[in-house]
């Protein structure tokens, strides 16, 4: 059964250990994601992104896969199915499709547009028993088509969205999608701490996990970050195992591969990423 976050996310502000988001882009990836977690005894958060949920045939079919594998796989770890950069229309729809958690981006809105926007799917979610997330502050690089410069948010601006009662809080500190520029500055601790200082216990979420060294992985979650998002990641790590499988030419046979077998090493790839980031999050056992 599919639960909100909100639970998974307190438990882990107060233990000091991060939750991670995993991207899902099809069943393999949504499979060994969830057997990785019950393996691990980890709560997880799936993400799903707009572009995903449409290649995946629609909100619906997610959570209806999802839910199927929960039941089937014997998944007992808390996970929610959670809309990751969502637009206005994008959340509404998946609070309809049955998802349990939903992300709101507004952080591209003016902060008045942000908070009205905010305010009223914070309502939404909170009759209905859904987590929701919020942003101030763009996060770096391209996702879906949306670019962001890898602004740093401002700690007052953070502070009237979570004084909405959203239940976490996504802010820019110079974190950025997909792969870090050589000459990339890193992490702004100054302005997370600003951040943390102005919400209080409220968990804190870092996009952009890939690529971010595991100190300061570490110092983020030692200023309240609570939620860590991966996708790219996973996207090289199982592109290398497929590829490798391709060029090594198994199983051609002159009719071609069979897809189960060429998607195999793929998700194999993923399970061991997934296993190295909630090593390094410490949410291994927390479920």
């Amino acid at each position: 059964m599919l639960v909100s976050a909100k639970e998974m996310l307190t438990k882990a502000k107060a233990g000091k250990y991060a939750v991670g988001q995993f991207n899902i882009n099809n069943l393999e990836w949504t499979k060994s994601i969830l057997l990785t977690a019950q393996e691990l005894k980890s709560p997880v958060i799936l993400g799903v992104s707009e572009g995903a949920g449409k290649y995946m045939c629609g909100y619906k079919t997610v959570v209806g896969m999802v839910n199927g594998m929960l039941e089937e796989l014997k998944i007992t770890v808390p996970v929610a199915l959670h809309l990751d950069h969502g637009s206005y229309e994008g959340a509404k729809a998946c609070i309809e499709a049955g998802f349990s958690s939903i992300m709101f981006d507004g952080s591209h809105y003016p902060i008045e547009e942000n908070v009205a926007k905010t305010k009223e799917l914070v309502a939404i979610c909170n009759e209905k028993g859904m987590s929701i997330e919020a942003e101030v502050g763009s996060i770096g690089g391209e996702e879906d088509g949306v670019v962001g410069a890898g602004e740093c948010a401002d700690p007052n601006e953070c502070k009237m969205i979570a004084d909405l009662g959203v239940t976490m809080l996504a802010a820019g500190i110079g974190n950025i999608h997909g792969k870090y520029p050589a000459n990339w500055p890193g992490l702004s601790f100054e302005t997370l701490d600003a951040v943390q200082q102005k919400t209080g216990d409220m968990p804190l979420v870092l996009h952009g996990g890939t690529g971010i060294p595991a100190d300061m992985i570490q110092k983020a979650i030692s200023l309240g970050v609570s939620k860590i998002n991966v996708n790219t990641e996973c996207q090289l790590s199982f592109q290398e195992a497929t590829r490798k499988y391709i060029m090594d030419g198994k199983d051609l046979e002159g009719k071609g591969f069979d897809p189960r077998k060429l998607l195999a090493p793929g998700a194999e790839a993923i399970k061991n990423t997934v296993k190295e980031k909630m090593e390094l999050f410490g949410s291994i056992g927390k479920a």
